[in-house]
């Protein structure tokens, strides 16, 4: 049976092997369809994308180090029919060592011109599942009203004295892709 974790709850992970899997069910009759998108973020000590190819999305589905795999994008959100709509499948033994924290981030694409915000979706949650014996591990559902963010941090996986954990982070912004990149990226950006 999986934990079901609060925001700010930790927990020791004692295995390498997982999937993060990112679900979501937008409202209906909103006149557009919803294009959420997971990414994962792999940053170093200082809190930094250790490069632009450990920005993990649909247009960059694997790390360099073998590490991680986002299984591709969901453009509508209907794909799921309530499991997850997208994945990211991890082996914590290949993580580049340079990388002390992995942030997974669900932004909504093009939430200006459609009027969207996480206000508008629900049933959102992550969860681990521990891809050697396929159990649900751990899974945090967000239950805040995100009324005007496009942009949320659903958690984060980190190394504490050699031991990855994970965290049930549940933090809102008003942004897209870019401003998660621009946030943690260590260079100037090329546009």
């Amino acid at each position: 049976m999986a934990i079901n974790l609060q925001k700010g709850q930790r927990i020791d992970l004692g295995f390498t092997k997982m999937t993060i899997g990112l679900g979501w069910d937008p409202n209906e009759g909103m006149g557009y369809d919803f294009d959420l998108d997971a990414s994962a973020i792999m940053i170093d000590a200082e809190r930094k994308l250790v490069s632009e190819e450990y920005f993990v999305f649909y247009n960059n589905l694997h790390s360099p180090d073998g590490a991680l795999t986002h299984t591709g994008d969901d453009p509508s959100g209907k794909n799921s029919d309530g499991d997850d709509d997208e994945s990211i499948v991890i082996d914590l033994e290949k993580v580049d060592e340079r990388v002390q924290e992995i942030l997974f981030v669900v932004t909504i694409e093009d939430y200006e011109r459609r009027k969207q915000n996480f206000g508008q979706v629900r049933n959102s949650y992550i969860r681990i599942i521990d891809n050697l014996t396929s159990m649900e591990i751990v899974k945090y559902e967000l239950d805040e009203d995100f009324s005007i963010e496009t942009g949320i941090e659903f958690g984060r996986l980190y190394k504490r004295n050699g031991n990855w954990k994970f965290e049930a982070s549940g933090i809102g912004y008003r942004a897209d892709l870019g401003f998660f990149l621009e946030k943690y990226y260590k260079g100037q950006i090329i546009k």
